[in-house]
């Protein structure tokens, strides 16, 4: 298994992951797009103490951008994990 610092990347607090952990106990994680659900899931409860139920994950395409000139590229592609958390279990990030 990879290191848990290596898998996740970071915290993903957006509106639509704030409505999530409040009313479904999920949670948006920016993650390694080459870990797989069980170290997703591993390296979560190791890293936040907590029991994790499930794991989505969907690769994200990066954007196109293009600047003043004709040359266009794109932003890096990324990997997006949701996280269910049991009932008991929370995260604070405050």
């Amino acid at each position: 298994m990879k290191d848990i610092y290596q898998i996740i990347n970071k915290v993903l607090l957006t509106e639509k992951g704030t409505r999530l952990s409040e009313e479904e106990n999920k949670y948006i994680f920016s993650v390694n797009p080459k870990a797989n659900k069980a170290e997703i899931k591993q390296a979560v409860e190791k890293f936040f103490k907590v029991k994790v139920v499930a794991v989505n994950t969907m690769n994200r395409q990066g954007k196109k951008k293009r600047e003043r000139t004709a040359s266009a590229g794109r932003t890096a592609a990324w990997k997006r994990a949701v996280v269910t958390l049991a009932e008991d279990s929370k995260i604070d990030f405050v």
